[in-house]
């Protein structure tokens, strides 16, 4: 669900607008002319310096309807956290809590369109809208966009967001669906693009998902769309790997650092001969891409050189570690860890490079004599292979002095070992 919070779940097709107001007293309202004009309003006066505190006091003197204003208040919030993800953008549009947490960054969105504008697709049924992130982007590629969302409220904010970006473009905004996205289907969209809601037995129910049935839409439903349609599935970044299809192209995304999803690509929308790949975005630099047509075998351990390389997360996802090492002239620190190691320097956007400085004591004790003596004050933690909490560790440590420096704690060739280090 590109966005949404329990988007293409199995209720009935369609939410009446009453629904909506019962279930939401005052968000139903944002969409409308009246809570436009607050939200409005409330941006003027957090522009000219008042904090929300400061506004939400004054416009409760004016009389303003109390739910109205929760809500605005609230989506005011959500408009700051959204800049993040849809930068600038994000200060039109409107939110639900639950939708913003899930949508897809503009930037990956946009991604995702250009894929499926390069198959020579024309339109996308985006099954599961949220509010629009996927949407949006297809729009901007000049796409025909087919969008479905089972919860009303956040339909009603997608359809808010496509009509303020279509206005934009100058075009006719698409009609927002609401109900149930397997059945209502892709329509006639000639791809279709799905983001499943994963689903437990209860709140507390924290099991791993070993099932296709788990989601919502299913991955049955979703899988055999890409047997019939080009068809992109977003998951998230832990996905099972024995739930791949091996006809699928896996796709790993990390933004600045961040791992963020696992993308599965099917049809005109898989590149050919890749099967797995480790996208990587950081700030404004061209996107970086490791690719294979399988897993990578693992590098071959060696000792300890003078650089220690962390592999992104996509990497490490896309298990590419192999590849990567081989690219670096590197080996594995010690079998089953993801910390490559090197005698000579690396600048590759696929991994965090240190600068191993010198091997310290591992115990404890001896660990804080050994950093106190060299006055570190500042120290940054990374462990692999080691069970131990840095923030408790950091605490117990009693760090003073003046100088920092990067503490790796992991194992070579299976025994513990404490290094110092610098970044790259």
């Amino acid at each position: 669900m590109a966005g949404g919070a329990a988007s293409g779940g199995r209720t009935r097709a369609g939410t009446s607008a009453s629904a909506v107001e019962s279930a939401a007293p005052g968000w139903c309202d944002l969409a409308a002319p009246v809570g436009r004009a607050l939200l409005d309003r409330i941006a003027a006066e957090t522009a000219a310096g008042r904090t929300l505190d400061e506004v939400s006091r004054r416009l409760r003197a004016d009389g303003t309807d109390p739910a109205l204003l929760a809500a605005a208040l609230t989506q005011t919030e959500l408009r700051l956290r959204a800049r993040a993800k849809f930068g600038a953008a994000a200060s039109d549009l409107l939110f639900t809590r639950a939708a913003l947490e899930q949508a897809t960054r503009a930037r990956v969105a946009e991604l995702h369109a250009e894929r499926f504008r390069a198959a020579g697709c024309r339109s996308v049924a985006d099954l599961g809208c949220g509010i629009g992130a996927e949407s949006l982007a297809y729009l901007a590629a000049g796409l025909v966009v087919h969008p479905v969302e089972l919860d009303a409220l956040t339909a009603a904010f997608a359809q808010h967001n496509l009509t303020l970006v279509a206005r934009d473009l100058g075009v006719d905004p698409p009609a927002v669906r609401v109900g149930d996205a397997e059945a209502l289907g892709p329509d006639e969209a000639e791809a279709a693009f799905l983001d499943p809601a994963r689903r437990t037995a209860g709140h507390s129910d924290t099991r791993r998902i070993a099932s296709p049935d788990d989601y919502s839409p299913s991955l049955r439903f979703a899988f055999d769309l890409g047997t019939r349609l080009p068809t992109g599935v977003k998951l998230g970044p832990g996905l099972d790997h024995e739930l791949i299809p091996r006809d699928a192209e896996a796709q790993w995304v990390s933004v600045d650092g961040q791992l963020v999803e696992t993308g599965l690509w099917f049809g005109a929308v898989a590149r050919p001969g890749i099967r797995r790949a480790a996208l990587v975005l950081r700030g404004d630099l061209p996107p970086a891409e490791l690719t294979a047509a399988e897993d990578a075998e693992d590098a071959a351990v060696r000792p300890l050189g003078k650089y220690l390389h962390e592999p992104d997360g996509a990497v490490i996802r896309a298990r590419l570690i192999g590849g990567l090492a081989r690219r670096l002239g590197a080996g594995m620190v010690s079998e089953g860890i993801a910390y490559l190691t090197s005698d000579e320097p690396a600048e590759t956007p696929f991994a965090q490079s240190f600068r191993i400085l010198e091997t310290l004591p591992a115990r404890e004790k001896e660990l804080r004599r050994a950093l106190a003596s060299r006055e570190i004050g500042v120290l940054e933690i990374k462990k692999r292979g080691a069970d131990v909490d840095p923030a408790a560790l950091r605490k117990r440590l009693k760090l003073r002095g003046d100088r920092s420096a990067t503490l790796v704690l992991t194992r070579e060739a299976g025994k513990h070992v404490a290094l110092l280090a610098e970044r790259c």
